[in-house]
């Protein structure tokens, strides 16, 4: 029986990836990844499997979500399996590895840096602070889901800010923008109408967060609507209530 480990490659390009998860990588047999949960803005799966030296299985949605590919080449031998992020952030890998174990597969994890951490260090607020992570995703036929909306205004209630995540298609290579994430909210609190995104309320729209330069903004939904974040990956942040030290800390990102 062979083994299943999942590792993490960052955030950014292929030198995020850990020693450890890059040695792990290299004595596997199989290497499999996944960029449809989240991708690397920074490199390409060439410079992946350069930086390596191994060839990469990119796998579809439907690929991960059978599992049958990955389990069976787990089965014969040592199966690496690359997501951008942190491995255990998609309920879809917890599920493969649940699988995998089912099977009497021996399974494994190396973490990866995780935007969950990265954005309160980058903007300099407490950690501990982040109320529910909500994902807001494309527009549906009839209109954007209110689930959104609801978790970012229960955060409030509890003082506690919110990190927002946009919806990608890899597939499509199709990523939502700041831009495009605060216009989805005020398209909500024009139909809802419960006061959770105001003209005043203070929101950071953060992007290529793992970068040498990431893109941040911190301000009125204005501002973030109007600014041109440019490519990569994009999230953002409505802030509940600040400490004296978060403020401060915020006030040099401020437009």
């Amino acid at each position: 029986m062979g083994e299943l480990i999942f590792i993490g490659l960052g955030l950014y390009d292929e030198r995020d990836i850990t020693v450890k998860g890059k040695e792990a990588a290299a004595d596997a047999d199989t290497v499999f990844a996944e960029f449809y949960t989240s991708c690397l803005a920074g490199t390409s799966v060439e410079g992946i499997e350069s930086a390596l030296g191994k060839k990469l299985t990119v796998l579809s949605r439907e690929d991960v979500e059978s599992g049958d590919v990955v389990l069976d080449a787990a089965e014969k031998g040592s199966v690496a399996f690359l997501t951008a992020g942190d491995s255990m952030a998609a309920t879809t890998h917890v599920d493969l590895r649940l699988r995998a174990m089912e099977r009497g597969i021996s399974t494994g994890i190396i973490h990866g840096i995780s935007i969950v951490s990265a954005v309160p260090s980058v903007l300099g607020v407490m950690h501990y602070k982040f109320g529910r992570t909500v994902t807001l995703p494309f527009e549906g036929e009839r209109s954007y889901p209110r689930s959104p909306y609801q978790h970012i205004k229960a955060n409030l209630g509890m003082g506690l800010h919110t990190l927002i995540l946009l919806d990608i298609e890899g597939e499509n290579e199709r990523y939502m923008t700041v831009n495009q994430g605060v216009e989805a909210l005020l398209m909500l609190e024009g139909e809802l109408r419960e006061g959770v995104i105001t003209d005043r309320t203070l929101m950071a729209g953060l992007a290529r967060v793992g970068s040498r330069e990431p893109e941040v903004l911190v301000g009125k939904p204005v501002a973030l609507r109007e600014h041109d974040f440019g490519g990569g990956l994009q999230c953002m942040v409505v802030f509940g209530e600040l400490h004296f030290m978060e403020e401060e800390a915020l006030r040099s990102l401020m437009s």
